[in-house]
């Protein structure tokens, strides 16, 4: 096994595939943020709110005033960078830090899309994806044909842990055996021409969708990576990702899977791609690269690197085992583990603040410190709960307030049942600190939902 490893890990193959993967990455990253700027959400997002949500141990990490615009810019040039192979190493580097830092910066905002980005730059920094076509091989003069092989399909592995961590996680009874929540959400888009009337309408429909995505999710990876149905699985991909485009508001991530995904294919097609863009390009070129056979396959601190980086892969998203009680009324381990669409959830959420002396308390007007948005990814959030009834302890102490303690009221529903009682009302939050440890004042879930 040793012996087929290290055989393995010399391998070289064409670089084709992995440099055209990181110009479409960087393209899409441009894009995605140009996006993000002109829709106006890098204000409403992270200027105008008074409070902030923060990730445990990253409280440090806040918006930067109008200087988050500037944030939004570095991390713009250092994706284009990216793309054009331009001092890639610091390049995406530069991305990682910059992109990440934007994805800590509010926990409201979090999605599974911008995790994914944020892991797959950090794995780019350790893959040669500027060894040919790029400024940096334009301008040395110097462009390998061949990598070794683990760095191109490392990207592979990871599109394929996303699919099937997403797949297994389907493996539940709310999703199988209730349609749950595709049942709440496919009916809603009423309005969708020819199919919002009628199929959306259809229990089987329902149904079907979710057993569909469930098998899609699980075998996609398999299916791309087998030559005579990858063209199938592609347009699988492709039809999978535009529909769920069109059903639901999920942003570039659709278009990113889509593009990633042609990293599978052989690299005579990525060299087709390579072709065309010179072609386009022929006449801005000024000197003649020399060619270079293989890429120095050592790479030996990068190899260790990437191989800790998907055990924790493999292992981070079953941390919720750690946990009593049910995943998606606690969601103690749901973030991060590729969960992706799995429950509708509404809640409500009174805040009470009481003097623990002479028992006198007011109720808290959530809008008065919250967005809309905010206070609707808080009020079924756990965490979230915390960490505002925290914060509303420190703000009223400041104001000279005494004695504070914060209790709060709080119903959830999740996937269609009726809403009920969430937070012990009887806990005074403002006494708990946030830490990895169970969450015992959060109230027992009354139903059973069973899978992985």
């Amino acid at each position: 096994m040793y012996k087929s490893l290290s055989i393995y890990l010399n391998k070289q193959s064409n670089a084709a595939s992995l440099v055209v993967f990181r110009l479409f990455f960087g393209l899409m990253m441009c894009y995605s943020l140009i996006r993000f700027w002109v829709n106006g959400w890098i204000e409403t997002l992270y200027i105008q709110p008074k409070f902030h949500f923060s990730y445990y141990g990253f409280s440090w990490v806040k918006p930067l005033g109008q200087f988050t615009y500037l944030l939004f810019g570095f991390c713009f040039v250092m994706a284009f960078l990216v793309a054009i192979g331009y001092k890639y190493r610091l390049a995406i580097i530069g991305f990682f830090l910059s992109f990440t830092y934007i994805e800590l910066m509010d926990k409201t905002t979090y999605l599974n899309h911008y995790y994914f980005i944020s892991i797959l730059s950090f794995l780019l920094i350790f893959l040669p994806a500027n060894a040919r076509f790029s400024l940096d091989s334009y301008f040395k003069n110097k462009s390998y044909t061949q990598v070794p092989t683990w760095t191109i399909d490392s990207v592979k592995l990871l599109l394929g842990l996303v699919y099937f961590f997403a797949g297994i996680a389907k493996l539940n009874s709310d999703w199988l055996f209730k349609a749950m929540p595709l049942k709440i959400w496919l009916p809603s888009k009423y309005d969708l021409p020819f199919l919002g009337e009628t199929l959306m309408q259809q229990n089987w429909f329902h149904f079907a969708m979710s057993w569909s995505g469930m098998l899609y999710d699980i075998l996609i990876p398999f299916l791309l990576l087998y030559k005579r149905t990858r063209w199938f699985a592609f347009i699988l991909v492709v039809i999978f990702h535009v529909f769920t485009r069109v059903l639901f508001n999920i942003g570039m991530f659709p278009y990113i899977m889509i593009v990633s995904t042609l990293i599978f294919f052989d690299y005579k097609f990525h060299l087709k791609i390579i072709n065309f863009i010179n072609k386009s390009l022929s006449k801005y070129k000024k000197s003649t690269i020399s060619f270079l056979q293989t890429f120095p396959s050592k790479l030996n601190i990068q190899k260790r690197i990437v191989l800790l980086f998907f055990v924790i892969q493999l292992v981070f998203p079953f941390r919720y085992l750690l946990y009593p009680g049910e995943l998606f009324w606690t969601e103690e381990g749901y973030r991060f583990s590729w969960r992706v669409m799995l429950m509708e959830k509404m809640g409500i959420a009174t805040f009470k603040i009481v003097n623990g002396e002479t028992g006198e308390f007011f109720y808290v007007e959530n809008s008065d410190f919250l967005t809309s948005f905010q206070e609707k990814q808080m009020s079924f959030q756990p965490d979230f709960i915390l960490e505002y009834a925290h914060f509303l302890g420190d703000h009223f102490t400041k104001q000279g307030h005494k004695n504070i303690e914060v209790y709060v009221q709080s119903y959830v529903a999740l996937n269609g049942r009726q809403s009920s009682l969430f937070i012990n009302p009887d806990v005074n939050l403002y006494a708990i600190k946030e830490t990895f440890k169970p969450k015992s004042w959060i109230l027992p879930f009354n139903d059973d939902i069973k899978g992985l």
